[in-house]
């Protein structure tokens, strides 16, 4: 996602918008690609928009993950892989978010699947099933089919947006369709993701979001490489908010990059 009606650029033409994201923040989420692979020609000019060392983590599309369940899936796999080729390394990881049905008696099918992907890419598993957050045999599973497979578990935090009754009609929306399940921030590789779900109201994300910025700053002295999305119900202040998140997690680690400046959008004049 990198086009909002709320956002800075979105006045811009469709075919400007992600390169004026990409001077607000160095990675997006690819949602899209969850209902339909893109034409090959249509993430050219995605990458043609962005630098190289820009961050795209694409979510698989459902066909593969929720229709098959990661089993008979070679043809749509095959073609979403050559869709995204032209991304090369912006193609940070492969994002294969399960159902909530999928259960720790599907690790085995996780396991195989993994095993069968094309090593030119990394990957990062989310789930939503409760045992894998309430039973230790089922994390301890999956973390241990993950790790053979060099893939990160992505967790999605809504322990934030959970924490109080919703306030707002986007708020209240959100409350019927986000998972909730326990706080996991544990990282199985050297590239964790982080999914973090605030409020529409900027401090209470911010508030919710203390822990990830220990953490990120943790991650980072450890020499990992972290992507961490910011996500409101309303989505309105994101690119701001995870400017913010940046500034916060760059005030206790210095070393880290700035993110760039963003690009006007009026273009500028001397009165």
């Amino acid at each position: 996602m990198w086009s909002h009606r709320s956002w800075p650029g979105h006045s811009l033409p469709s075919a400007e918008r992600l390169r004026h994201y990409a001077s607000w923040c160095d990675a997006v989420e690819g949602n899209t690609t969850f209902y339909a692979i893109p034409a090959r020609e249509t993430v050219a000019s995605w990458a043609a928009q962005t630098d190289v060392d820009f961050r795209f983590v694409l979510k698989l599309p459902k066909v593969i993950t929720h229709e098959r369940r990661l089993t008979d899936a070679g043809e749509p796999l095959r073609a979403f892989l050559y869709a995204i080729e032209p991304l090369g390394p912006r193609a940070h990881a492969l994002w294969i978010q399960l159902p909530g049905s999928f259960a720790p008696a599907d690790v085995p099918t996780l396991s195989r699947f993994l095993g069968g992907l094309p090593q030119s890419h990394r990957y990062a598993v989310e789930v939503r099933h409760q045992a894998f957050f309430t039973d230790d045999n089922a994390a301890r599973l999956l973390a241990s089919a993950l790790t053979t497979a060099g893939a990160e578990w992505v967790p999605f935090d809504t322990t934030a947006f959970f924490a109080r009754p919703p306030t707002s009609d986007a708020e209240r929306d959100a409350w019927t369709k986000k998972p909730r399940v326990p706080l996991r921030s544990l990282a199985l590789t050297d590239r964790p993701i982080v999914r973090y779900l605030g409020r529409d109201d900027p401090a209470r994300t911010v508030e919710g979001w203390q822990h990830w910025v220990d953490v990120t700053a943790t991650w980072l002295r450890e020499g990992r490489t972290p992507t961490m999305f910011v996500h409101t119900p309303d989505n309105a202040d994101a690119p701001a908010l995870a400017r913010r998140f940046h500034d916060e997690v760059r005030a206790r680690v210095p070393e880290l990059d700035p993110l760039p400046e963003p690009i006007p959008v009026e273009p500028l004049t001397l009165f």
